[in-house]
């Protein structure tokens, strides 16, 4: 019986559309195991499973959907997944899918950091890690060229990127300034009508076949704005969020690690415009330069975990939580400090992508068409590959030199290679990498599991 025929069944769970709870279950479990390949992988999986397979939500909707979340602050995959989980099965359906889509990451990024914690120091495993930088260097450059051939698009979008790594790289501008001063910019051009300005297209093909799904271009009845809800939603999704950050900081005070956590993933929260690479930049540099939780070689470790598991990149932050935990356990075990630091950056993370879509899914309809709107996705899209282009080079400079200095001088703020400690190992292995990817066009879990096989035998031929 096909997925169509399935659904002209009796509707006795309620839902008009015919789906029931246990098979979207059953299909946001598949979602979630194969969210592998970054926000763009991740959203061509769902893609293909909800349009083109199940055929239970149109490309329209399915694209409009996903331009509201690349408004949000977050990552916007998993707030697809809550966004047509909810639209499917309102907010029981929206926490299974967004729930799903981060719990095998959870699992994965902990078991990882007990290894990381306990084993990092064995030769084996700093081995795979040194293999893994190389390839997660080459995965940034190659998301550095992917968004830039998409957002670039005119000399205005290639100035505001170059402005934006600038500011970046040799300012030390803080980023969500950079993301702000790009919507401001956006919003502007847009509205002299500028056509610079115009929406980046997200990929997905079909752009024009509109498919006659059984949800279609309808908006279900639980969608519609209701301020008594919205209101009544953001005070529960608030309190969930907020509260343990208040009792934490009045508990233990500001300065300690578990307060420190939950205040600055929660700012986070807020800022995390424009994709998992631009906030990965924030939060490494923050992370190890700022809090010095976790070095910069252990920030790309954890960004190599994060590759290489389901879930969104940004599960980064349960590995940073863990580390910053597990070396300032104040008083607990170290393992049970760690765990429950890696928990709560995942927690203060995730919780306000809930409500973002909770609350504000029902007026997505009144942003349909809003041209300035586009226009400021349109600048922030461009400054992120500036941002990227950042993130790219301070990998760079951690993974190909064993040494850098600090440049502080007329305003300029940056770390500079000490040119003789270049490491010629991993200048060698990230090359392969790199021509793997752009070359060869293998995908990235080949050459993840290749360059960690690369790390092992440069460590039993002594190279390094």
């Amino acid at each position: 019986m096909t997925d169509l025929a399935a659904n002209t069944k009796a509707r006795a769970d309620g839902y008009a559309h015919g789906i029931s709870f246990r098979e979207a279950l059953i299909v946001w479990l598949r979602v979630a195991v194969l969210s592998f390949g970054g926000p763009a992988g991740q959203i061509a999986v769902m893609h293909r499973i909800l349009v083109e397979e199940k055929r239970w939500i149109s490309e329209g909707r399915f694209l409009h959907a996903l331009n509201y979340c690349m408004l949000l602050p977050g990552p916007e995959a998993q707030q697809l997944a809550t966004y047509i989980g909810w639209l499917l099965h309102r907010t029981a359906g929206g926490l299974v899918a967004g729930g799903l889509f981060i719990l095998p990451g959870i699992f994965a990024i902990m078991a990882l950091s007990y290894i990381y914690a306990a084993f990092g120091n064995v030769g084996f495993v700093e081995a795979l890690f040194f293999g893994l930088k190389a390839a997660v260097l080459a995965i940034v450059i190659e998301a550095v060229v992917r968004v830039g051939r998409r957002a670039l698009r005119s000399r205005i979008m290639i100035a505001i990127a170059a402005l934006a790594f600038v500011a970046i790289f040799f300012f030390a501008v803080p980023f969500p300034l950079i993301i702000i001063a790009a919507g401001v910019i956006g919003y502007i051009g847009a509205r002299l009508g500028r056509p610079e300005f115009a929406a980046v297209g997200h990929g997905g093909g079909k752009d024009a076949a509109v498919i006659d799904s059984m949800l279609g271009e309808a908006i279900p009845e639980h969608v519609k704005p209701n301020t008594a809800r919205a209101l009544r939603v953001t005070a529960i999704w608030l309190a969930l969020w907020l509260i343990p950050v208040a009792a934490l900081v009045i508990g233990l005070g500001p300065n300690n690690v578990f307060s420190q956590i939950a205040i600055f993933f929660s700012k986070m929260a807020l800022v995390t415009f424009g994709g998992a690479y631009a906030v990965l930049a924030y939060v490494a540099q923050q992370a190890a330069d700022y809090y010095h939780w976790v070095s910069p070689r252990e920030m790309l470790d954890g960004l190599g975990m994060a590759e290489t598991t389901p879930g969104p990149l940004i599960m980064v932050v349960q590995f940073v939580g863990f580390m910053a935990s597990f070396r300032d356990a104040g008083g607990l075990p170290p393992m049970l400090a760690a765990t429950l630091g890696g928990l709560l950056a995942t927690w203060v993370t995730f919780t306000p992508c809930f409500l973002w879509i909770f609350a504000g899914a029902p007026y997505i309809e009144t942003m349909r068409g809003n041209k300035a709107l586009a226009g400021a996705l349109s600048a922030i899209t461009a400054a992120v590959v500036g941002v990227i282009l950042n993130l790219s080079i301070w990998f760079a400079l951690h993974t190909l030199f064993r040494q850098t200095f600090e440049v502080r001088s007329f305003g300029l703020a940056f770390d500079a290679p000490v040119l003789t400690s270049v490491d010629v190992a991993a200048l060698v292995l990230s090359i392969a990498a790199a021509t793997a990817i752009f070359r060869f066009k293998l995908g990235m879990l080949v050459v993840l599991a290749a360059s960690c096989v690369a790390g092992v035998l440069l460590r039993l031929t002594g190279l390094i």
